[in-house]
């Protein structure tokens, strides 16, 4: 089983960005430098029903053929790159403060999924992988009589 190596300052990170994004802090700059594998990080929801795990990836304005998503040894990887406009003659940027670049992010599954069945769909830049879990794993409920 691989691991996931902790990096304890993209807790602290993450509470910046969240406190100093509405405000346009200037601090939010140091996000992309502490983040080495990638320029960006996509934002995530997961959520579990009693049948699977739903991963939601925000990826506005990159293409479906910009995203790869990998499984190994039960960790799920999602990449991509988002490729910035080329500034046109007589066009010039006042502000720019999408993020470009390539992103990556990586989490550990847990070993009751069914690798293999997972679907993804890609719609209005959001990606969404359904991961079933094994019939193993899902919950049952067993009575209890009592005498």
């Amino acid at each position: 089983m691989k691991l996931a190596k902790w990096d304890p300052f993209h807790e602290v990170d993450e509470l910046l960005e969240r406190y100093s994004r509405p405000v346009d802090w200037p601090f939010r700059g140091g996000r992309q430098l502490m983040n080495r594998n990638a320029d960006w990080a996509p934002r995530v929801d997961i959520s579990e029903t009693d049948e699977k795990f739903i991963v939601k990836a925000e990826v506005p304005g990159i293409q479906r053929e910009d995203i790869k998503i990998n499984i190994e040894d039960h960790v799920l990887t999602i990449q991509g790159e988002n490729k910035q406009e080329k500034e046109e003659k007589g066009e010039q940027f006042h502000r720019v403060e999408r993020y470009y670049g390539s992103f990556s992010r990586s989490f550990s599954l847990p070993e009751n999924v069914a690798e293999e069945k997972i679907e993804a769909n890609f719609k209005d830049g959001l990606l969404t992988l359904k991961i079933p879990k094994t019939e193993a794993s899902r919950p049952k409920a067993i009575e209890v009589k009592v005498s």
